[in-house]
């Protein structure tokens, strides 16, 4: 750690790992649940389908678009998630790029195939700077909270 900063700037590979698979069961954790009452509402079965097939991501009856809903309230329910446990601004973007660039590689091995689906894009685009966006916001306002200083401290302070 350099002296004078003010936070560790080492590079942690166990914690960056484990804020990356703990970003992951958290989004897909609230997903799976928002999907599941996605699918109650439209009478569908549940499967992990909806969740991974991209052609599953459609405005053609009440289920696809209920899925479409579920994403985008889980991209706000995933900025809680950064928040809470990113907890840097600035590590935002990384960590919402990380999870749709992991989500993209699982919906490939999922389906077998590239996705192809242009509504499935526009989603993650759009899921993707919600989550961004709304992290970023959230660890701003922490990260602007005012650090209390008291009386005592300026006194130490002033007698070195």
């Amino acid at each position: 750690m350099k002296g004078g900063t003010f936070r560790n700037t080492q590079w942690d590979p166990t914690l960056l790992t484990s804020q990356i698979l703990s970003m992951q069961f958290c989004v897909y954790f609230s997903l799976g649940l928002l999907v599941f009452v996605a699918n109650k509402l439209a009478g569908d079965n549940y499967t992990l389908d909806h969740i991974f097939e991209y052609h599953e991501i459609h405005i053609y009856d009440l289920g696809g678009r209920l899925v479409i809903c579920a994403f985008v309230v889980n991209a706000f329910v995933a900025s809680l998630a950064l928040w809470c446990i990113v907890r840097r601004a600035k590590l935002c973007l990384d960590f919402s790029c990380t999870f749709h660039l992991l989500h993209l590689l699982i919906c490939w091995w999922y389906n077998r195939s590239f996705p192809a689906n242009a509504s499935w894009w526009l989603l993650n685009v759009i899921t993707a700077t919600i989550m961004c966006i709304g992290g970023e916001f959230l660890c701003l306002q922490t990260e602007m909270k005012e650090i209390p200083v008291g009386y005592a401290a300026l006194n130490q302070k002033s007698d070195v």
